[in-house]
């Protein structure tokens, strides 16, 4: 175990371990600069960083701070579909290489700890690059009626014909789901359930990974979010045949704490705590980690 190599690729982009920077809105709520700082550790890290909608950075001044990161955008398709394409144009020319579109949220999940909270906006909060309403009431913080809840399948069609960028699917949980998913022909699914901020009781997505990635069977990549706070999760994913994780509520925390600082040290705690564990079980690269390595080691 002399070198153990914990490189990957993802959409053949490589990236220095099989952990990402998931999309979440408003970083500015954690810290000054917000994606800006987000995007700058991941660079620095060489991950990817895929950029929310809901930014409250502009998207030429994250790629500006990092000019040479790999970055993706999460994409809510909007009601006015004209807001939508030139979004999507916008990112494209700015090298944003890959579109993951968002397909668990037609409205808001009920929110009830943000309105125990009595959390709000700052009143100079908002969305930079879209507009979207930020209204106080008893369901939701943060208005969706911009969002179409009639998008469908049938729309991936047209996204494909406004951007060459690979089209990931985000909130994929089941097979019937991950083969309709192949059968429109996009390039990637992110097994996920929205932080479980969405349906309640929904399945961890760690439970959901088996069942979608046996339909896939290899076709594309599969990709999972939600839970992952130690290395040993990261390899869990990977050997249930995740190609990498994303990560989401610890960026955040690591942001609040200290910046760019934060979230590198973050993603270097579960760096040096995945290398540990490819050690100790044996996997000199990624392609050595299997499902076999789950079932013998009881992980």
């Amino acid at each position: 175990m002399s070198v153990v190599d914990t490189k990957t690729t993802i959409q053949g982009s490589e990236i220095s371990f099989p952990v990402c920077i998931a999309p979440t809105g408003f970083h500015c709520l954690c810290w000054p600069d917000g994606e800006q700082s987000t995007a700058k550790a991941a660079e620095a890290m060489n991950i990817c960083y895929v950029t929310s909608t809901y930014s409250s950075c502009f998207y030429d001044d994250i790629v500006a701070g990092a000019p040479n990161g790999l970055r993706w955008i999460q994409l809510y398709v909007q009601r006015d579909r004209k807001i939508t394409k030139k979004l999507i144009q916008k990112v494209e020319s700015l090298g944003y290489k890959a579109l993951v579109l968002t397909v668990d949220t037609p409205a808001l999940g009920n929110r009830l700890q943000d309105n125990r909270n009595r959390f709000s906006f700052p009143a100079l909060l908002s969305t930079k690059n879209i507009h979207v309403p930020i209204e106080e009431n008893s369901e939701s913080l943060l208005s969706v009626s911009s969002i179409d809840s009639s998008t469908s399948w049938k729309d991936i069609a047209w996204l494909k014909s406004i951007t060459q960028m690979p089209i990931i699917l985000k909130g994929i949980l089941t097979r019937e789901d991950a083969e309709l998913a192949i059968s429109h022909n996009v390039q990637g699914i992110l097994v996920s359930n929205h932080g479980g901020r969405q349906l309640d009781t929904v399945p961890a997505t760690i439970d959901a990974l088996t069942e979608v990635v046996n339909a896939v069977q290899g076709r594309i990549e599969v990709y999972l979010d939600g839970g992952i706070r130690t290395g040993t999760d990261v390899l869990k994913a990977l050997a249930l045949g995740a190609r990498c994780v994303f990560l989401g509520r610890p960026i955040l925390w690591g942001l609040t704490y200290k910046g760019e600082e934060g979230v590198r040290q973050v993603l270097n705690l579960l760096k040096k705590e995945f290398y540990r564990s490819m050690v100790f079980t044996g996997c000199r690269s990624i392609s050595e980690i299997s499902q076999d390595l789950v079932q013998f080691s009881k992980l």
